[in-house]
């Protein structure tokens, strides 16, 4: 008895070996258990963006068109003069300088729709690829404009109402606020004299002859 419960013992305990230890190299190969590969559902959540951190960034109010102000000077108005005297005075850049002098030389004292005509004139001109492609190319355009001296234009006494309209006239030529007078005139002369063009008449405003 003393010798066979050793050895009982050693049965048992070679059996319960023998099941912990793997039956082959496949099982052998067979990872066990990983208990973290059972993510909790939860996880992936904590990496996105909390919905009230969303909600708090502003969407920028250039994104949509509703947001964009509208220009002060792009309204209608009832009359042109109303128009004018909703314009700035102040000169932005050289291309609105060189049309309000055009303006101011060639027509001040003229209607406002006369005034208006002569700047479409030279916008006209440097859109059609027959003439500088720019307000000041066309004014400066050798023998187009007499008030032009040696391709320079002269000095404006800028403390004048007249040039205060020029200006005005000249930017709503620039940004189109007010339909054209003269639709499509390349060409206009005094009505004192007749040069006998041949070009299509489009217009008679003031002293002045408008045609294309």
């Amino acid at each position: 008895m003393t010798l066979r419960f050793p050895m009982a013992i050693l049965a048992a305990m070679t059996f319960v070996a023998g099941l912990a230890a793997p039956a082959s190299a496949e099982e052998a190969a067979i990872p066990t258990r990983v208990t973290n590969l059972s993510v909790p559902a939860k996880v992936p959540v904590q990496f996105a963006a909390p919905a009230e951190i969303v909600q708090a960034v502003p969407t920028p109010a250039a994104a949509t068109p509703d947001a964009i102000p509208a220009a002060t000077d792009d309204t209608d108005h009832a009359t042109l003069a109303a128009a004018v005297a909703a314009q700035s005075a102040v000169i932005d850049d050289e291309e609105l300088n060189c049309i309000a002098i055009g303006v101011y030389y060639e027509s001040k004292g003229e209607p406002l729709a006369g005034q208006l005509a002569v700047a479409d004139v030279i916008l006209n001109r440097a859109n059609s690829g027959r003439f500088p492609a720019s307000a000041c190319g066309v004014l400066t355009q050798r023998s187009q404009f007499s008030f032009v001296k040696g391709g320079r234009l002269p000095d404006v006494d800028t403390s004048r109402p007249a040039w205060k309209t020029a200006v005005a006239i000249a930017r709503i030529a620039r940004d189109e606020l007010w339909k054209s007078p003269a639709k499509g005139a390349l060409f206009f002369h005094a009505r004192r004299v007749s040069p006998n063009w041949g070009k299509t008449r489009v217009a008679s405003l003031g002293n002045h002859i408008f045609y294309r």
